[in-house]
């Protein structure tokens, strides 16, 4: 940008995927009296994707997400989460089940991102723990489930997350877990999508505690 002529003598286009309030202020700096334009939020069909959301306690996230992974026997699932850090314990509690599992968040350089994506698109990898760098612009053929561990803060993001499923009018499944920090985002979330979501305890099954660690490992501490 440095070596370009200055603001006012250059036409300036800045494109992104989101507009975050570092990417705004960027655009201050490097524009001249700039038009912006946006894109409207991803639309989901909802008659595509059955949206169901479990009322749990945090306690119970972990074996519930275990007990849906193993029980529907799913082949290729993101699982998404706010956090890095919650990305790296989730991917710690499936391998320590043996559960084929890689990370996809910010902390994952470009190069290894794209390598996870093409090893998951090629079914070499079972659950992507991802944050909302997964959200956006991936489509994946033959992912019939998508898992929210922890409910977005911002509406467009669930829309974006659960736009990974049920996609060219395939049939999706999208998964959210509401525990006693995430509950408040529903309201939100179902203005957004003009519908009300399906609130329901899990049945006993999805409820059972985790089993022993296959061949003596031990889960995290704590878990």
């Amino acid at each position: 940008v440095y070596s370009t002529p200055h603001k006012s003598k250059r036409q300036t286009l800045l494109f992104s995927a989101t507009l975050t309030t570092e990417v705004a202020r960027l655009s201050e700096q490097w524009t001249h009296n700039p038009v912006t334009v946006e894109i409207e939020p991803e639309q989901v069909a909802v008659d595509t994707v059955d949206q169901i959301v479990y009322i749990v306690t945090q306690d119970e996230k972990h074996a519930l997400l275990y007990n849906i992974i193993t029980h529907k026997n799913l082949e290729r699932v993101i699982v998404f989460c706010n956090r890095k850090d919650e990305t790296r314990r989730l991917a710690d509690l499936l391998s320590t089940y043996q559960i084929n599992c890689a990370i996809l968040s910010g902390d994952v350089r470009q190069q290894i991102r794209i390598r996870t994506l093409d090893d998951f698109k090629a079914g070499k990898i079972r659950v992507l723990v991802a944050t909302d760098v997964a959200g956006r612009g991936i489509h994946i053929e033959g992912m019939d489930h998508v898992i929210n561990y922890t409910l977005p803060r911002d509406p467009e993001d669930y829309v974006h997350r659960i736009g990974r499923t049920g996609r060219a009018g395939a049939a999706g499944t999208s998964v959210s877990f509401a525990d006693e920090e995430d509950s408040f985002a529903i309201p939100a979330i179902e203005k957004l999508i003009g519908n009300e979501l399906p609130c329901i305890y899990p049945d006993e099954k999805w409820r059972a505690p985790l089993p022993p660690p296959p061949k003596g490992r031990k889960p995290l501490t704590g878990e």
